[in-house]
């Protein structure tokens, strides 16, 4: 496809122009910029360019969103129009990193170490809100649990609970391997220095200040030092410089140290140093710094609860946006770990209800089928803790769904911090949330979450109406006031537009394949796995199907095949995607993972070539789900049918437990 050098142009000049650009590059589906200024971004004009089907910044980059098969060939006008020089995808981030203060790298960082063990803590909480079930008095009877009436289900609980509180028990495990790898080092040493902080040798953490107050807390005694002999279980910030600090060391020593003895010295030297520095210095202290964290939030939730939970509660999307809301993990996990509970969390659930539930009101507002659908869709998965397709995708674009979602969670946080509403673990961050929850609070959370879901949702129809009606009412004014004559050359372009789409005057139809016309293509699923919607995919550019309808897979396989008998129009050079096209010219395109683009081919083992002929069910690529997991990279798979293709009429979308080229996921409906 020709692209039009003046929207490629407009491009460059809405970013800022060449000499705002300080690095660029792309992927499989967008423009990737590092801008020495991105308040000088026209985004009214990049809406407006047809080239650009949607752009949003993340994490130091501006991206825009150009569609797969095309981005290439608009990066390569944009580099002969800037003169600039092509950058790799590292370069880029390595840029927009630079231009991030200290306070957002320190937020990634967390992220970055975070993000990856999220699925373990969930996990553990979803078992312990079972666990609550079993156990908790006064769910099923007065004043006693389930496993007091039945105590044949004693045991089941205690299985339970012992499988859940695994995560948290070696919470430093998990930490210090996200850590050391996150920081350049050993991920398996990582692991080894998290289990050396809770040996089953140290006093446990949880029982140090019983064991205070006893006066039997054990030491060591190295030549009259008196250590004390304790673990640290539930602690973070003993573990998160640590792992830092080994992390430098192994790499110091790398550097240095034969490769022949590397074995015998990199590794001991390193485990011995920090371990001993962990148990005598950065132990005790950070220790100490954290317990007084939580001893200051404690206070303030203990003595302003209801200005706690109107600040937290309703600005909790906001920090979303920003992303510093991953900065609350460390703080929760804290929490849990030397309290027993976090008061926190309860309102991040109600935070992600209040969202979905503004995005779920504009259906009733929006009359673009499109975003309906979209605001439709987006709700679901917020109302299921995932809530960035709902803030992105439709709450942010139109602000005020957004403003009537933080003041319901506002209300909704008062509630909870005033009736001191909280969860003994983190779980799935929405409607399900209510299982970490203690039961006994059950209720008022309960009414926090029909606060949640009400309000935000009544006001936004309310006001999103009104701002409709106003719309109206200036339209068909605007309409009254416009001349006859207007009219008349009106109904002249009605009439030249016809005759140009004169059927004597169409080509064949883009819809036929020989003398067959095709009216609808079923594409087969390309891997096994489980299709869901485009909106639990954790990018903006697939989840607001900024490059077209689709669906995604979460994968079982490790397998892509053909979904359908096709020309391979496309091979990323990372190996991480392609691009088909049927014999009616329809293209699809298949992207393995979320910014997979990063492994650059690492893990991936292409089968096919650009303009080969492939079979339905013939192999088109491998990829190891081990190397892109460790790499910390979803692998959940976009399909995605791109826009601009004149073809498509609707594209239907079939969800659920799929079987490579058994069943079908896309059901594109072609025109003509």
């Amino acid at each position: 496809m020709a692209i039009d050098k003046k929207q490629v142009e407009e491009i460059v000049r809405a970013v800022g122009g060449k000499e705002n650009i300080e690095a660029a590059t792309h992927c499989v589906t967008r423009l990737r910029f590092a801008l020495y200024d991105e308040s000088k971004v026209d985004t009214e004009s990049l809406d407006q360019n047809d080239l650009v089907k949607g752009q949003f910044s993340s994490q130091g980059q501006f991206q825009v969103v150009i569609g797969p098969g095309l981005v290439d060939k608009v990066y390569d006008e944009m580099i002969q129009i800037t003169g600039g020089d092509r950058s790799s995808k590292d370069d880029v981030k390595a840029v927009a990193g630079k231009k991030q203060n200290p306070i957002q790298r320190a937020i990634k960082t967390l992220s970055d170490i975070f993000i990856p063990i999220l699925p373990a803590i969930i996990t553990a909480g979803l078992l312990l809100g079972i666990n609550n079930i079993l156990t908790g008095p006064g769910i099923f009877f007065d004043g006693k649990s389930l496993v007091d009436v039945y105590p044949a289900w004693k045991d089941l609980a205690s299985i339970i609970n012992t499988i859940a509180s695994t995560a948290f028990t070696f919470l430093p495990a998990l930490i210090g391997w996200a850590a050391v790898k996150r920081f350049g080092g050993s991920p398996l040493l990582g692991i080894v220095l998290g289990l050396i902080l809770v040996h089953p040798d140290l006093l446990s953490a949880y029982g140090y200040a019983d064991a205070v107050n006893n006066g039997t807390v054990p030491t060591w005694n190295l030549f009259g030092w008196e250590i004390e002999k304790i673990g640290y279980q539930g602690q973070v910030l003993p573990v998160l410089v640590s792992a830092y600090l080994l992390a430098k060391m192994e790499i110091f020593l790398n550097k240095r140290v034969h490769d022949s003895i590397k074995l015998l010295v990199v590794a001991p030297v390193t485990l011995l140093i920090t371990g001993f520095l962990a148990f005598t210095i950065i132990g005790p202290v950070t220790f100490a710094i954290a317990n007084a964290i939580t001893s200051g939030l404690i206070y303030v939730y203990d003595s302003y609860a209801a200005l706690g939970g109107l600040i937290y509660g309703g600005l909790y999307a906001l920090l979303v946006i920003t992303g510093m809301h991953h900065t609350f993990l460390a703080v929760d996990v804290q929490l849990i770990g030397s309290q027993g509970g976090t008061f926190l969390w309860p309102m991040l659930a109600l935070s992600n209800i209040a969202q979905g539930s503004a995005a779920l009101a504009m259906m009733l507002v929006l009359r673009e089928k499109k975003m309906r659908g979209l605001a439709a869709t987006s709700s679901v998965s917020a109302f299921l803790g995932v809530t960035e397709p709902a803030i992105f995708g439709v709450n942010i674009r139109y602000r005020y769904p957004f403003i009537f979602g933080m003041i319901g969670s506002a209300i909704g946080g008062v509630l909870l911090t005033m009736n001191n509403v909280q969860a003994t673990s983190i779980g799935v961050g929405g409607v399900p949330g209510f299982l970490s929850i203690f039961p006994d609070k059950w209720g008022v959370f309960f009414i926090g979450m029909a606060i949640v879901l009400v309000v935000p949702f009544v006001l936004t129809v309310l006001f999103g109406r009104a701002k409709l009606r106003k719309e109206d009412r200036n339209e068909s004014n605007e309409t009254v006031a416009e001349p006859k004559a207007a009219t008349s050359q009106s109904a002249s372009s009605v009439t030249s537009s016809t005759a140009k789409t004169d059927p004597n005057q169409r080509t064949r139809s883009a819809a036929q394949v020989g003398d067959e016309a095709v009216n609808t293509l079923e594409i087969m699923a390309p891997l096994t796995g489980q299709a869901v919607s485009l909106e639990q995919v954790p990018d903006p550019a697939f989840a607001e199907k900024q490059m077209g309808e689709g669906v995604a897979i979460e994968p079982s396989s490790n397998v892509v095949v053909a979904p359908f008998d096709a020309q391979v129009a496309h091979v990323i050079k990372s190996k991480h995607a392609v691009i088909l096209e049927h014999a009616s010219g329809l293209q699809v395109l298949i992207h393995v993972g979320i910014n997979t683009v990063s492994l650059k081919g690492e893990g991936f083992n292409m089968h096919v070539e650009a303009g080969e002929h492939v079979k339905a069910g013939q192999k088109l690529l491998e990829f190891d789900r081990k190397a892109i997991e460790d790499a910390g990279y979803p692998l959940i798979t976009p399909i995605i049918i791109p826009d601009g293709q004149d073809m498509v009429e609707r594209v239907e979308v079939t969800t659920g437990d799929v079987t490579s080229n058994q069943n079908g996921v896309l059901k594109v409906h072609l025109k003509g």
